[in-house]
Parts: C-alpha cells; structure tokens; sequence
C-alpha cells in the first residue's frame, strides 16, 4: 500500500522543485538574470520545419514543399539556444549540480525511517502448541549535525493476540535513542561540512561554465552565420563574374569576326568563361554544404528549409570600427578579461578548494575521540509472552550507557600520504590558474592584433576593390581602342572578383574578431534566449 506514496513522475517533479530552487537561489546570488529550466520550447523549430517527417527511414514520409523559415541572426542564436544539443548538454550540468547539491544538504536533515509488520506464528516453546497474530511497527528519525554530532530515536510498538486458548493479547513498546560526538577527528563544522561546501561551490562553478559556454556558443554561432553569408556571397559574385565572361566572350567573337583580334583571344576568353562557370558552381555546393553545417550547429536536421539575412552583409559595409590607437587600451582591456572572466573566477575557487581539502586531510592525523551515549526503555511481546501485562515506559527502569572511545593516532600511513597528494593537488592548481591568467592575457593580445590586422585589411581591400574597378572599365575602353589585348581584360575581370571577395572577407573577419575579443574579456551580453542583449556592434569598452 505504501509503495505508491511517491510515484516516479512525483520523484521526478520533486528532483525538479529542488534543483530549480536551487539553482534560483545560486542567481540570485551571483545577479544572473534569467529564468532556467531543462524545459525546451514547446513549438521546437525542428517540427515546424519537418513536421510529417517520422524517424524511421523506412516509414518517413516528407512534406513535399516545407514552409521555408527566414532567420536573422538574432533568431539564430535563439534557435540554437532551443535546439543545439551542446546547449542542452550543458544546461544539463548545471542540473546535476543542483541535484548532488540536494543531496549533500539532505544529509543534514532528519531522515525519517518506518517498518510495518504482521505475521502468523506457531510456538511449542511453552509445551503447549498455540498460535497467533504479530503485529509490528517501528518508528525512526536520525539527523546528523554540522558540528559532527549524529542522533537516532526509535520507537517500536509490538501487538500480540492468541488466535487459540481464550484468546489473550498483550502490547509492547520499546524506545531507544543513541548519541554520538566527535571531540577530535573529525570534529567541528570546517570538517563535517566540507562535502556539503563542496557541493554548493559546484552548483556556482557550473553556472560560471555555463555562463562562459553562452557567450562561446552565442559567438560560434555568429560566427558561422556570417561565414556562410560570405560563402552565399562568393557565390553571387561568381555568377556574377561568369555573366561578364560570357559577354567578354560574345565581344571577343565579334572582334574575332571583324579581324580586330585572332583566334587564340576568343579561345582565351572562352577558356576564362569556362572556368568562372564551374567556379561558379563549385562555389554553389560549397556554400550549401556550409549551411548545412550551419543547420546541424542550431541543432536542426540539415534538410530544414532555411534562409539567413543577407542583409547583414551589406550592414558590414557600414559597421563601425573601434578606436585602437587609445594610448594604454590593450593594458586595460587585459585588466577587464582578468576581472571580468568566469572561467577564472571558478579556478580560483577551486584554489581554494584544494586549499580546504588540505586543512581535512590535515585533520585526519589527529586522535580520534568520540563520546557514545545509549539508552534503552520499554519491552516488547511476543507470541510466548501474550498472557503478560501491556509493557510501558518508565525512565527510572530504563538502561542507559556511555562510553568515551580513544584511537590514538599510530598508523596514519594512508592519511599521511593524502595530505602529501593534497598539497601537490593545490600547488598544480595554482600552476593551472597561473596558466589561464597568462591564457588569458594572450586571447586578450591576440584578439588585439588580429582586430588591428582586420581594420588594415579592410581599408586595403576597400582601396583594392576601387582600382579592380577602375580596371576594368579602363580595360574595356582600351580594347574597343584596339590598344589592348582580350587577356589585360580577363586579367581585371578575375581581379575584380577577388577584390570583392576579399573585402567582404576582410569585413566579416573583422566582426567575428570583434565578437572573439568580447568574448575573450568576458562582456559579452547574452539575454534568456541566447541573443544579444546589445547590437551586435557592441562597444569594446564602455
């Protein structure tokens, strides 16, 4: 009858009211402003994209013409929030670290035990065969305290009756409580509730993490988001350049036909139109494959019909840069990531864990003293003793003991090299904070010139793309002169096609630094869903 008192969806909503509450209670402590739950959205995308797709190949049955979904990049991000299955993976961290959490603080709360029972029986111990019924049940509560102090009570209750003779019964109770207080080993409240500190800190340290994986995440995604924009680019402009080679191509047969030029031009701007086309298409599947990719990062299947703003690129074009040439800048900004830097903030608390983990091994050296208390009162029946009085408590007939346990501290071997591995624990720590300082420091410089390198390249590329321009109307205008030959104008055509790809590389490479360096110094803003909270030309420093 008792089994059902907590079926498995009431454990599991419970599992869920503790660890929410708890990871609620650790943002408010640490000002992190959003809602959390494993939960995902309701209406995924992934069925709104695919929803007649089963998940047997054999049985699949595909919509014939899905509804595409236009995405911009903020909805990106909020859909790989919903979607990614990394996200998920490391929301789920935060979690489980909310339930070990649980679980360490119920070890200080009273625990609570109960037995019921009830038997036939048949006894001859008295010469005479009877039987009868049992009954049975016990009652218990233990609570260990901070200070190391543990205490149990139990009560059992007996009810006996005769099923034979004139059908006798007799009741029984019996109590018993016991105390137990260390005065040495592993006393005092630093010890006992190391585990239980232990535990809260990883709650904080996996909100930290899953702080840090945010903003990664939030940056991977932009990133490739504009990857694949300038990959849709290229594809544009090779069309574009495959166009112009075709009519190159026309114009040159004309000129072949009316003996301006020879033969060998008109081969050569066809050779040229050739090439520009299967670039053209190599260009096409190389991009596609990209946005599958890309698909598969939201956490989408890559057959979703899907379409990013391409918009943002021509938004690139007017971004504007951030100021490096402030004297001291990159001093500063090295001195907001180290400030700033949650991932720093969790190794040096693990510092200081290993720092705590000494002091209790430290402590497992020492004498063990421990003072034991007992009491017993009451009697219980049995089916032998049904004819007896109801037994009863009665303090002054109780039996009680207490006894004062010494274990001198002879052999500690097994102690005494865990606290030698304790201090090399704290000492590679300390190595391993050093090491993300100086990390850190580098992603900072890092970022720092790359941004610099990018601002540079874009101004170059700017100036490139003007003169490829400037070519090849100049180039045109000399071969209808006849001063030029067909090749000077393919020459400037494939100019010109790289000049524009390398600027729209140059700007997006710029805005993915940009994102890496507000990554790096840990200010980038991510609201509940995985968006931006600023625009994504956020200022470096404020």
């Amino acid at each position: 009858m008792l089994s059902s008192c907590l079926r498995p969806d009431g454990a599991v909503k419970q599992a869920d009211e503790a660890a929410y509450g708890i990871v609620a209670q650790k943002q408010d402590a640490l000002q992190i402003n959003y809602p959390f739950t494993l939960q995902r959205a309701e209406s995924r995308l992934r069925q709104r994209l695919l929803p007649n797709v089963t998940s047997t190949v054999a049985t699949a049955n595909v919509q014939a013409t899905p509804t595409v979904v236009h995405l911009t990049l903020t909805e990106a991000l909020q859909v790989a929030a919903h979607n990614s299955r990394s996200f998920q993976d490391n929301k789920e961290a935060v979690y489980r670290a909310a339930l070990a959490l649980d679980l360490e603080r119920d070890a200080f709360r009273g625990t609570w035990s109960s037995v019921l029972s009830s038997e036939w029986l048949t006894d001859k111990s008295t010469g005479q065969r009877v039987s009868g019924l049992q009954h049975g049940g016990d009652l218990g509560v233990s609570r260990l305290f901070k200070s190391g102090a543990e205490f149990a009570l139990s009560v059992g209750l007996d009810l006996v009756q005769l099923l034979t003779a004139n059908r006798v019964s007799a009741r029984g109770i019996v109590a018993d409580a016991s105390l137990s207080i260390p005065l040495l080993r592993g006393a005092g409240r630093e010890i006992v509730t190391e585990p239980l500190q232990q535990a809260e800190r990883n709650v904080v340290y996996a909100l930290w993490d899953f702080e840090r994986f945010r903003r990664s995440f939030a940056v991977d995604v932009a990133s490739e988001y504009l990857l694949v924009l300038e990959r849709m680019n290229r594809v544009d402009t090779a069309y574009d350049n495959y166009q112009r080679l075709v009519a190159s191509r026309k114009r040159a047969r004309r000129l072949a036909d009316a003996g301006r030029i020879t033969e060998i031009e008109v081969d050569q701007a066809l050779q040229n139109e050739l090439t520009a086309r299967s670039n053209w298409v190599s260009a096409q599947q190389t991009s596609a494959a990209r946005l599958d990719n890309f698909k598969i990062l939201l956490g989408l299947p890559p057959d979703s019909p899907i379409e990013l703003d391409r918009s943002v690129l021509t938004d690139l074009g007017g971004q504007q840069q951030i100021d490096l040439e402030q004297s001291d800048m990159l001093n500063q900004l090295m001195a907001v990531a180290l400030q700033q830097r949650r991932d720093l903030r969790v190794e040096e608390g693990r510092k200081a864990d290993e720092k705590r983990a000494i002091r209790v091994a430290e402590d497992a050296l020492r004498a063990e003293l421990t003072l034991l208390a007992s009491g017993h009162d009451g009697g219980s029946r049995s089916l032998s003793a049904a004819a007896s009085d109801d037994a009863s408590l009665d303090p002054d007939e109780g039996q009680y003991s207490a006894l004062l346990n010494l274990d001198l501290p002879f052999e500690r071997t097994a102690e005494r090299n865990a606290l030698r591995r304790a201090w090399l624990n704290y000492e590679a720590q300390q190595r391993s904070l050093e090491a993300l300082e100086d990390n850190i420091k580098l992603q900072v410089r890092t970022a720092w010139r790359q941004l610099k390198e990018a601002q540079e390249t874009i101004d170059i590329q700017s100036m490139a793309l003007h003169v490829a321009q400037r070519r090849v109307e100049s180039t045109n205008l000399f071969l209808r002169a006849g001063r030029i030959q067909i090749r000077d104008l393919l020459e400037a055509e494939d100019d010109l096609v790289s000049a524009r790809n390398a600027l729209v590389q140059a700007q997006v490479q710029y805005r993915i630094t940009a994102l890496e360096l507000l990554r790096d110094l840990g200010t980038l803003t991510i609201d509940d869903q995985g968006g931006w909270l600023e625009d994504i030309s956020i200022e470096v420093i404020e």
